[in-house]
């Protein structure tokens, strides 16, 4: 693609990272079929093509509208789209800049606006969350139906293991993880002690700074990675093997912590060291397939469990199979799931910012999730597990507690 960026933006970081992405795209369209929003809608300005035309525009000094800020909001930044494309396009990372651009020169609606610093304030905040969902589970049975269906019911830990192993390796504990379901870490330190290997949490660490980002307040985002880099470089520093992520949502992003601070002097050595030593807890279980093949329950009764891979598993990190090989060792029986590689609709806050996109998403993965009647559904992400979650009739849990559970 031919590129003259405007002058505002040519030599900037920014216009320098956009325009190498932009002379990529060539234009073939193999990625309108696996874009969500383009099957949904049929506009092309809501494919990832039609949305690199907008922002090629943008920077070229065309009007910023509200408009081209409609259409990359519709954008649920599953990646679907470079995992298709044939030229590399890094469409996530131009699609970051485009939106911060528009962010500036677009002042959004007070509604929109305020939904946007409500989602930013309340959720990377454990403590915030934690109450606010403590309160919607006491009020639960007095909550409107639609609401009440967002409020998860209790998921206990469970025992954790003390740190004893000389293999240690750093955990992230996350925001809203530990408050809905901090079965899922518990479960993934327990399995992962059964191999001698000590899952360690750093106590000042939070958000991964996901959340943030992706509402368009990248430097305040910033703040997040910082400190995330900050209370896990001791541990690094006594020689921990990784950090583990079993969200792979907050794992995308945190292997993005080398080129989100790579201009920051003071910071940029440590996040690129930590983005090479973030791991999805499926590679490290993987890992150690040999060790656990003995450890499973030979008289457990067979399970059908259908996987839903998350697109930032599949297209952010790029892990296919290796779930659902774990599963199979474990004695699951996996179920058929067509197209598999659609997003279910949660994307971060899309679910809440555009409901109705994300139900009409939802509602066909249940339909290819159920489609060979399994008894479970396995995810790898707790915001497609409190999604998916609103609208199943069958059970939705994180992979690696149906796997601790096969543990003899």
């Amino acid at each position: 693609m031919q590129t003259r960026l405007a002058d505002w933006i040519r030599d900037t970081p920014a216009g320098v990272e956009a325009d190498s992405i932009l002379r990529k795209c060539v234009h073939c369209g193999f990625c309108l079929a696996t874009c969500p929003t383009y099957n949904l809608l049929g506009d092309e300005l809501d494919s990832p093509r039609g949305r690199i035309y907008l922002m090629k525009q943008m920077l070229e000094g065309a009007p910023v509208t509200r408009r081209t800020q409609l259409h990359l909001d519709r954008c649920l930044t599953c990646r679907a789209c470079e995992t298709t494309c044939p030229s590399g396009v890094e469409y996530g990372k131009l699609l970051d800049i485009g939106r911060n651009i528009i962010e500036e020169k677009v002042e959004r609606k007070g509604r929109d606006r305020f939904r946007r610093w409500f989602l930013k304030t309340t959720l990377p905040h454990r403590g915030l969350f934690g109450l606010a969902l403590s309160l919607g589970r006491m009020f639960r049975s007095l909550l409107p139906k639609k609401l009440a269906a967002h409020v998860m019911k209790a998921r206990p830990a469970g025992a954790i293991p003390p740190a004893r192993h000389s293999r240690r390796m750093v955990m992230l504990a996350g925001c809203v993880q530990p408050s809905l379901a901090p079965s899922i870490n518990a479960a993934a330190a327990r399995l992962l002690d059964r191999v001698g290997i000590s899952l360690v949490e750093a106590p000042r660490a939070g958000c991964c700074g996901a959340v943030t980002h992706h509402l368009n307040y990248q430097a305040e985002a910033l703040g997040y990675v910082k400190r995330n880099i900050d209370a896990w470089w001791p541990h690094v520093e006594a020689g921990a093997e990784a950090i583990v992520i079993t969200a792979s949502g907050c794992g995308t992003m945190v292997k993005d912590y080398g080129h989100l601070l790579r201009h920051d002097p003071d910071y940029a050595a440590k996040a690129v060291r930590i983005s090479e030593l973030a791991r999805d807890v499926s590679e490290v279980v993987a890992a150690e397939r040999e060790t656990l093949a003995g450890k499973f329950r030979t008289n457990a009764a067979p399970v059908k469990v259908a996987f839903q891979s998350p697109c930032s598993l599949q297209h952010g990190l790029r892990i296919v199979g290796t779930v659902e090989a774990i599963l199979s060792d474990a004695g699951l029986t996996l179920t058929p799931v067509p197209d598999s590689h659609l997003c279910c609709g949660s994307a971060g806050t899309y679910s809440i910012l555009k409901p109705e996109l994300s139900k009409r998403l939802l509602y066909g993965k249940l339909r290819a999730l159920k489609s060979g009647r399994p008894a479970e559904v396995a995810t790898a992400n707790i915001g497609c597990l409190a999604h998916i979650a609103t609208e199943s009739d069958v059970p939705v849990r994180h992979w690696i507690e149906l796997v601790e559970e096969r543990l003899a």
